[in-house]
């Protein structure tokens, strides 16, 4: 039962911080304007804000070093001290800063906690586990990015971050008092963090995993980028149509995250993720086609969006067990995997679609998704090799005794 309210709690304070990454893409826009500079030059900040993943391993070994609770209180001090900074003083350099921040939070906060749930759920009921801490994700533009666009409507572009600070000093109380010291079901904190970060370089299984994290997100990232620019420049919709447009997304992650609480364990991770991949595909493909309407971008993303978390939530549980003797470093890896190719994505984006439209941008996305599939192949081979043989050294002990 204590297991359950923690995941509760986190799903809560996950979106908390998923608002604020989150918020940036439907009112790219509507900041640029406030901040006074183009979408371009905001866009650049974005793609550093992905770049920021590069340490992102480093973040892991502090965590396997110092322990889960460690990192979590340590990102929630990033994170607020970012929001802080807007609320106090209110300009494109803090606003800047605290992109940087709040990224920095989210790349230490999620390994942290995703490790914390690997050690005490076993892997056959991962995924569900942490397919509930995933649904974060999509709270964020269900019910986040809505009241952030109220805010802002009602009171300027800064006036979500006053809020978030307070929030964040909320996070920092719960964390503090609902998880203990010295936990016993927590693996005793090592010094071999420059060990596991070798490890992880040399372990082609965890490369492969973390390719398939790259080419994902630099695919999702092309159109989460583009998409509230296209929406404004195809149907003129303002700030209130671009937070509902986000909730429809919202929907169909929360629908994806249900998806894999459902059926990842049922079906095997890697199945589900080669199910997921191939499904954003077909939704990249189909994207341009229905999206000559409103009603038809709308369900075109829905579509788009509720395929990519069906891969994301399933590709952690998988990535969990990979190497559980360096789980948080590796999950951060992971981490960086995705961070670089919403980079990529970002580098991309606006330069394809200011200069080519919409449609490319949707053909180099499934480009990266088939890229992603084949780096599955590879992870799922040496996963299927490894498995055997554990299962033969099962036997044979079982034999001799």
């Amino acid at each position: 039962m204590r297991l359950r309210f923690q995941l509760l709690v986190f799903m809560v304070l996950r979106t908390i911080l998923n608002t604020m990454h989150r918020m940036v893409y439907p009112f790219l826009a509507v900041f640029a304007r406030g901040l006074g500079v183009d979408v371009a030059t905001l866009s650049f900040v974005v793609t550093a804000r992905s770049l920021f993943g590069m340490f992102a391993p480093l973040l892991g070994a502090i965590t396997d070093q110092r322990g889960r609770r460690f990192g979590m209180l340590l990102a929630v001090v990033l994170f607020t001290a970012g929001m802080g900074l807007v609320a106090l003083a209110p300009s494109f350099v803090t606003f800047s800063i605290a992109l940087l921040l709040a990224i920095l939070s989210k790349y230490l906060f999620d390994p942290s906690m995703q490790a914390y749930f690997g050690d005490r759920v076993p892997y056959e009921k991962r995924g569900t586990a942490l397919a509930v801490t995933e649904v974060a994700w999509s709270l964020a533009f269900i019910a986040g990015v809505p009241l952030v666009g109220y805010l802002i409507s009602a009171y300027g572009w800064s006036a979500p971050f006053p809020l978030l600070a307070g929030l964040g000093l909320g996070m920092f109380a719960v964390i503090w008092w609902m998880i203990p010291r010295n936990d016993p079901a927590s693996p005793q904190p090592t010094i071999g963090s420059v060990k596991n970060v070798r490890a992880v370089l040399t372990n082609l299984p965890a490369l492969a995993g973390i390719s398939i994290a790259l080419w994902a997100s630099a695919a999702n990232e092309l159109v989460n980028l583009i998409f509230g620019v296209w929406l404004e420049d195809s149907f003129g919709l303002k700030i209130a149509a671009l937070a509902g447009a986000s909730a429809v997304i919202g929907f169909s992650e929360l629908g994806g995250e249900g998806l894999v609480a459902l059926t990842t364990d049922r079906l095997g991770k890697p199945r589900a993720l080669a199910l997921g991949l191939t499904g954003n595909i077909l939704a990249a493909l189909l994207l341009p086609v229905v999206g000559r309407t409103e009603i038809g971008a709308l369900v075109g993303l829905f579509l788009f969006y509720i395929t990519f978390e069906y891969v994301l939530v399933s590709h952690i549980p998988l990535m969990t067990e990979v190497m559980p003797g360096a789980r948080a470093t590796l999950l951060s890896f992971n981490v960086t995997g995705h961070s670089l190719g919403r980079m990529i994505g970002a580098l991309l984006a606006t330069f394809i679609y200011q200069r080519f439209g919409f449609l490319p941008v949707t053909w180099i996305a499934i480009l990266f998704n088939g890229f992603a599939l084949l780096a599955l192949g590879e992870l799922t081979q040496k996963v299927v090799i490894v498995s055997r043989i554990l299962a033969w050294l099962g036997r044979t002990k079982g034999s001799e005794t």
